[in-house]
């Protein structure tokens, strides 16, 4: 069975290309699923395809070039092994498979049933929220918390939602108006922009001087991180949620000696740090944070619609891209729609 994929070949390079599947070959554990939408990391694929993140170029690295990126994909189960318990022929699943239009999954790695009637663009683009729960996550809520999130692109917007639905007063930072005013659009009351000392001083005054009890540098950029332990108040909690990757010059000394003089919590949110599944206790898995984010979506509590920008044909992959990197205020979240011609 013929399928396309996008491959990225080198920095700034990016192709659809074609495939072939014997479905007579998938293994007991194995399923084929004919893909509708999948959408785009404008972090992590951002990063691999304009060669930021240097593994890229280390031979046999998990994004080394050519590289098949993919984040979250929904799409029809057309065959399944034999042994497969958690995915139906017919039935419309999220996984985290990559951009296919055909795509061969192991049912050891997530697959979730999409409830019945939602837009698949909109289950696809639930992923995004799958990284920025991780903030509220790896967090501790104490009191009547102060939330402040930095980097308001898809990830941090759905972060401070999450946040501002667990009852926290949350402030959102961009340097860019547009996304500042979509924030404002999901329910994200207060918006900052402006640059370094001027940041911290508008959540000074916003907070009546108490500042964040807990900062989320949502960006993935050292700089961001930075500056956003100065918007964090002693005994607060600075949230690493965007990876990190290029470098910066800069005092580390400076950092590391607010962190200690004020005891600031630096804690690391990257999501694999659990399970698949959840165990016979039922505890925290990828299958039940996104049972909570469905839920969510379902009950109109996460605003996601509004952040999905564009719906492009895989054929506009090049498109995609580049207006992610170069019009972060235009396309804030692109979706592939594989039903496309």
């Amino acid at each position: 069975m013929r399928f396309h994929e996008v491959v990225i070949t080198g920095p700034g390079q990016v192709e659809v290309r074609p495939g072939e599947l014997d479905l007579s070959t998938i293994g007991p554990h194995q399923v084929v699923i004919e893909t509708e939408c999948s959408v785009i990391s404008a972090g992590t694929e951002l990063a691999n395809y304009t060669g930021t993140e240097p593994r890229v170029f280390e031979k046999g690295s998990w994004c080394a070039y050519p590289w098949r990126p993919g984040y979250g994909n929904v799409g029809i189960v057309r065959a399944a092994g034999q042994s497969v318990t958690n995915a139906r022929v017919g039935e419309r699943v999220f996984t985290f498979a990559e951009h296919s239009s055909l795509v061969c999954y192991s049912d050891e790695k997530l697959i979730f049933p999409v409830p019945a009637g939602m837009d698949p663009a909109l289950a696809a683009a639930t992923r995004m929220a799958g990284v920025s729960i991780t903030a509220l996550l790896v967090s501790t809520l104490e009191n009547d918390p102060w939330v402040v999130v930095f980097g308001l692109g898809m990830v941090g917007n759905l972060a401070a939602q999450i946040f501002r639905l667990r009852g926290c007063r949350v402030i959102g930072v961009d340097p860019l108006s547009a996304r500042r005013e979509l924030a404002r659009r999901c329910g994200i009351g207060q918006t900052i922009g402006g640059e370094g000392d001027q940041v911290t001083e508008q959540i000074r005054r916003i907070t009546g001087g108490a500042l964040g009890d807990i900062v989320v540098e949502s960006v993935g950029h050292s700089a961001v991180a930075l500056q956003a332990v100065g918007a964090t108040a002693a005994l607060g909690q600075l949230v690493l949620l965007g990876s990190p990757r290029a470098p910066v010059r800069t005092n580390l000394t400076e950092f590391l000696s607010d962190v200690h003089l004020r005891g600031i919590r630096v804690q690391g949110a990257l999501e694999w740090r659990w399970p698949t599944y959840p165990d016979p206790f039922g505890r925290l898995s990828h299958f039940t944070k996104f049972e909570m984010i469905f839920a969510w979506i379902q009950r109109g509590l996460l605003q996601l619609e509004p952040l999905i920008s564009h719906r492009l044909p895989p054929t506009r992959i090049v498109e995609a891209y580049n207006g992610l990197r170069d019009r972060p205020e235009v396309f804030t979240g692109v979706v592939l729609d594989w039903r496309q011609p």
